[in-house]
C-alpha cells in the first residue's frame, strides 16, 4: 500500500508526500528513526538493536512487524512500525503501532496524521477492531496531537512488562533477584 500525495505550501510551492512500505534497504534508515526517536524521548540508553535485528524482523521471509516510511520530497522524514495483536473482547485482530516518529524538520506538515491515517485505512480494509499505541505521559505535544484524531487516552489500564534477568528467571521457574512481592 503506497500513498503519494501533493501538498500545496504557500503560493506556488508543490511539496510530495509518500508513505511507502519498508524495503530491505531500509533497515538501516528504521534504525535511524529509532535511535533519533529514543533521543528525543530520552530513552537512547536502551536501544540496542542493531540493523540486522531490524532486518530479520521486518524483512525476513515470515515477518512478524512492518513499518512504513514518510517521504516529504524524497527525503525520509519518519516512519511508524506496528504489528497485528488481537482483542479476545472483540475477535478479532489490531494493530499496534510501536512507534511512530516525524524528524523535527518535518513537523507540522501532516506527515504522522498521515501515517496514522495509512494504518487506519488498513485497519477498517482489513475489518481489524482497532488501532492503538503508547505515548509518555509527559509528551504533550504528541498528546495533543492524539486528542486532535479521536484518539482516548486508557488511563485505567497499567502496563506490565517483565524483561532481562527478571525475565530469564520467570522463564526457568526461580524468583526474580530482586524486586517487590506480590
Amino acid at each position: 500500500m503506497t500513498l503519494d500525495r501533493a501538498v500545496k505550501l504557500g503560493h506556488n510551492t508543490l511539496m510530495t508526500l509518500t508513505i511507502r512500505k519498508a524495503e530491505a534497504q531500509d533497515a538501516s534508515l528504521i534504525l535511524q528513526f529509532i535511535r533519533e526517536l529514543a533521543e528525543y524521548e530520552r530513552l537512547a540508553h536502551e536501544v540496542d538493536a542493531t540493523t540486522d535485528d531490524l532486518s530479520a524482523a521486518l524483512l525476513g521471509p515470515r515477518p512478524r512487524v512492518f513499518a512504513d516510511i514518510a517521504e516529504w520530497n524524497g527525503e525520509p522524514a519518519g516512519f511508524a512500525l506496528w504489528f497485528y495483536n488481537f482483542s479476545t473482547f472483540r475477535g478479532r485482530h489490531g494493530i499496534y503501532l510501536e512507534d511512530l516518529f516525524v524528524r523535527s524538520a518535518f513537523r507540522s506538515k501532516g506527515i504522522g496524521k498521515a501515517l496514522l491515517q495509512n494504518l487506519a485505512r488498513r485497519c477498517v480494509t482489513e475489518g481489524l477492531a482497532r488501532l492503538e499505541w503508547w505515548v509518555l505521559d509527559w509528551n504533550e505535544p504528541a498528546l495533543r496531537f492524539y486528542r486532535s484524531i479521536g484518539a482516548v487516552p486508557m488511563d485505567e489500564w497499567t502496563v506490565q512488562r517483565v524483561t532481562g534477568e527478571a525475565l530469564r528467571s520467570l522463564a526457568n521457574g526461580s524468583a526474580p533477584a530482586a524486586g517487590p512481592s506480590l
